[in-house]
Parts: C-alpha cells; sequence; structure tokens
C-alpha cells in the first residue's frame, strides 16, 4: 500500500493553494490526488488531458464545470464531476472551493509540483500583478505540454471556442 506523508507539502498554484495528497510514483503509477483551494471565480485556461481522466470531488463551495461543452454543469459539496482525457475542460469557483482532483494514471500531480512554488504561508497566494506575459504564457504552455496537457485558450474561454480535437 502506498502512502504519503501527512504533512504534505503546500504549494501556490497560479490563484490556488494545493496539496499533493496522493504521487503517480507513490501510487505505483496509477494515480494522483491533489487538493486544491480556490477563491470564488478562480477558472483555468481551457485544456485538455491526453494521458489523464480527471474526477473532482467538491469538498467545500461550489464548482461549474464545463467538459466538452459550453453548458456548465454545477457541482456542490459532496458532489462529483468527471472530465474524460481527450476532452477540453474548464471550471469556475462560483464561490470560494475546496476540491479534490483525482487523475488516472497522474501525471497532474507532477504538472502541479513543476508549475508551483512551495506556500509561504497555509492561505490562497497573493495575487499576480498582472496577466502572465507573453513568455511566462509559453512557459506554461510548455511546461504544460510536457505533463500532457495542452492549453487551448485563455481564462474565460469555453470548450466550445476550441478547436476540434
Amino acid at each position: 500500500m502506498a502512502t504519503v506523508d501527512d504533512a504534505a507539502d503546500l504549494r501556490w498554484f497560479f490563484a490556488n493553494l494545493a496539496e499533493v495528497k496522493l504521487t503517480q510514483e507513490a501510487a505505483g503509477g496509477q494515480m494522483s490526488i491533489v487538493e486544491l483551494s480556490g477563491p470564488a471565480e478562480d477558472m483555468p485556461p481551457l485544456h485538455v488531458h491526453h494521458t489523464d481522466d480527471e474526477a473532482w470531488a467538491i469538498l467545500e463551495g461550489e464548482v461549474s464545470f464545463f467538459v466538452g461543452s459550453n453548458d456548465p454543469v454545477r457541482v456542490g459539496a459532496g458532489g462529483i464531476a468527471f472530465g474524460p482525457k481527450g476532452v477540453p475542460h474548464t471550471y469556475r469557483n462560483e464561490t470560494a472551493a475546496r476540491v479534490l482532483a483525482i487523475c488516472t494514471p497522474g501525471d497532474f500531480a507532477d504538472f502541479v509540483i513543476a508549475a508551483s512554488s512551495p506556500a509561504e504561508r497555509p492561505e490562497l497566494p497573493p495575487p499576480p500583478p498582472g496577466p502572465p506575459s507573453d513568455e511566462e504564457a509559453g512557459a506554461i504552455a510548455e511546461l504544460a505540454g510536457k505533463h500532457g496537457i495542452e492549453l487551448l485558450g485563455p481564462p474565460g474561454a469555453l470548450p466550445g471556442d476550441a478547436p476540434a480535437q
């Protein structure tokens, strides 16, 4: 049985406080689990996972998921949503939210670690001074690609806006 240290590393992952609960390596290449705490209105770029299926368990708050469609599915605490690999998706926190992202086979956790920094405090990171520069956005897209994630559009873009997969 794989276990992870209870004193998991807290990370600042874009607008979220992230805690990697289980890495792909610790799970024998089968899955990863990341807990994400994010502010209301947080919405990552439209993207597609080419290698990971992703399920989200809402621990607190309410989140709208856009999976392959511009029609949102709103999920509250205790609910589950699913995004199969190869399907463009994004989400929007309708309230401050705490979510478990469960991915198989689990490369997402390694992306979170690579794209984040250690949290200076156990709270949400300070807001960035502005949008990322073209160079920063390119570096993020390249890093995501190394983890099987393709960025398809900026925050606010929906699956119906994506090029055909």
